[in-house]
């Protein structure tokens, strides 16, 4: 069986298991999860933005939404979404910037369709979903004003980066606010563990909508990764005795 072939079964498996999982998961299902500290701070964050009309920045990377790395985007929009709607009380809409000019328009819808949803339509802002720059480091750059100008009390720094977001997450230390911060590579996370407050590791990043009860699919998916993780385990391991067996017969 080719490589693709392989990763077309276990894309199905995977969509399998999370159709059964929508279906069978009811609302009132509580979900248990090992405790990551960094969740239930940032949403203490998010009270304390509403309370004293601070501001929330919400760093979406510059990946593409078309690419290898878009399922960052795409968990970062959905964070966006949910942390808008519970925060958009607030006398200062969240902003959110993005490199990328579809992750800029999807920022903007989110945060419309969310403030509609938390019925505050009066409240939205279509320049609060901002392109602050078209390749990384520009991006940085374009991002740097409003961390530190607009009166930001959080950001959260989850999506597509690679070691520019070093520069975001020194300027929200330097501004003494709270920074969730996730990424998608290797070398974003090395930055981020030495840099950023509250950082998130490896696949915390996908994670976040499940952790912030951002909907079900997010939960449901959860459990379906989990479950294919141990398939894969006991693949290997079986894998791993069949090739011992045959080599002792």
């Amino acid at each position: 069986m080719s490589f693709l072939s392989l990763a077309g079964l276990i894309l199905i498996i995977f969509s399998i298991i999370l159709l059964i999982g929508l279906s069978l998961l009811k609302d009132r299902v509580k979900a248990s999860f090992r405790d990551i500290p960094a969740f239930s701070k940032f949403q203490k964050a998010l009270g304390t933005a509403v309370e004293d009309g601070s501001r929330i920045h919400f760093s979406l990377g510059s990946s593409n939404t078309v690419g290898s790395r878009s399922a960052a985007s795409f968990i970062s929009l959905s964070v966006l979404r949910h942390s808008t709607e519970l925060s958009a009380a607030s006398d200062k809409v969240p902003f959110a910037t993005s490199g990328d000019a579809a992750l800029s328009i999807l920022s903007q819808d989110n945060l419309k369709t969310a403030h509609h949803a938390a019925g505050a339509d009066q409240q939205y802002d279509p320049g609060s979903g901002r392109l602050a720059g078209i390749t990384p480091f520009s991006y940085a750059a374009g991002a740097l004003p409003v961390i530190y100008d607009e009166d930001v009390s959080a950001n959260i720094l989850a999506g597509g980066f690679g070691v520019e977001v070093g520069l975001l997450s020194d300027a929200a230390e330097r501004k003494r606010a709270f920074t969730l911060a996730a990424a998608d590579s290797l070398p974003a996370q090395a930055v981020l563990y030495a840099s950023a407050q509250e950082p998130l590791i490896g696949e915390e990043l996908f994670a976040s909508g499940a952790y912030l009860d951002a909907g079900r699919a997010h939960i449901v998916s959860l459990y379906a990764q989990d479950i294919l993780r141990w398939l894969l385990i006991i693949a290997l391991i079986g894998g791993a005795v069949l090739k011992l067996l045959a080599g002792l017969l």
